[in-house]
């Protein structure tokens, strides 16, 4: 197996090239390596990305925590935080920082099947920059999302105070500094208040 940095910077993420992996065999590799956050790339390579700082995890807990309260009193679907990893049309495997799923999307599936990493793309998704990431490569990652079937999206570039929105078929809108974030699409109703956010530790 040959090992490649994706980056020059020691806290980049790491490729490996290995033999093809199956959905199965991918989500046992992973089962594995419990330590590890790991994408599979639509190449088949695999993504092992680099552990975040403290004030990332604490952006990333504000931002999941306010979509999981939502969730909750909306019920029209479920949140999701980034240990969710979805299997879409191109065969990637990726990991949003926070996601949400319509229940009519998770209803064909079983207990047993939701276990592991469900073969669907969510409606929503969130991406949050953190130290390690090159803003150009999550801007790859989040049009990746959106031509899997991504219905909206939002990248937060948390340093710059600045927000992209993805929309489908239609170029990402830039705000900076907004104060917060109102959801439309599937998760009308949702207003993601910036403000720690931004500010984090």
């Amino acid at each position: 197996m040959q090992l490649v940095l994706d980056d020059a910077e020691l806290h980049a993420p790491i490729v490996l090239h290995s033999p093809a992996m199956d959905d199965d065999e991918y989500y046992a590799f992973c089962q594995r390596h419990p330590n590890f956050r790991i994408e599979r790339t639509a190449r088949g390579e695999i993504v092992i990305m680099p552990p975040t700082g403290l004030e990332t995890a604490y952006r990333d807990s504000d931002l999941n925590h306010q979509l999981f309260a939502w969730a909750k009193r909306d019920k029209r679907g479920v949140a999701f935080d980034s240990n969710a990893e979805y299997i879409v049309p191109s065969g990637a495997a990726l990991s949003p920082d926070a996601s949400w799923v319509s229940k009519s999307q998770l209803d064909p599936f079983s207990k047993k099947e939701r276990q592991k990493f469900l073969p669907l793309c969510p409606d929503f998704v969130v991406e949050l920059t953190s130290p390690s990431d090159r803003l150009k490569q999550v801007k790859a990652k989040m049009r990746e999302w959106m031509e899997n079937g991504v219905q909206l999206g939002w990248l937060l570039d948390a340093d710059r105070k600045t927000a992209y929105i993805y929309r489908l078929s239609r170029e990402p809108e830039e705000l900076v500094s907004p104060k917060e974030l109102k959801g439309e699409g599937p998760v009308a109703g949702f207003v993601l208040r910036l403000k720690d956010i931004w500010a984090g530790l």
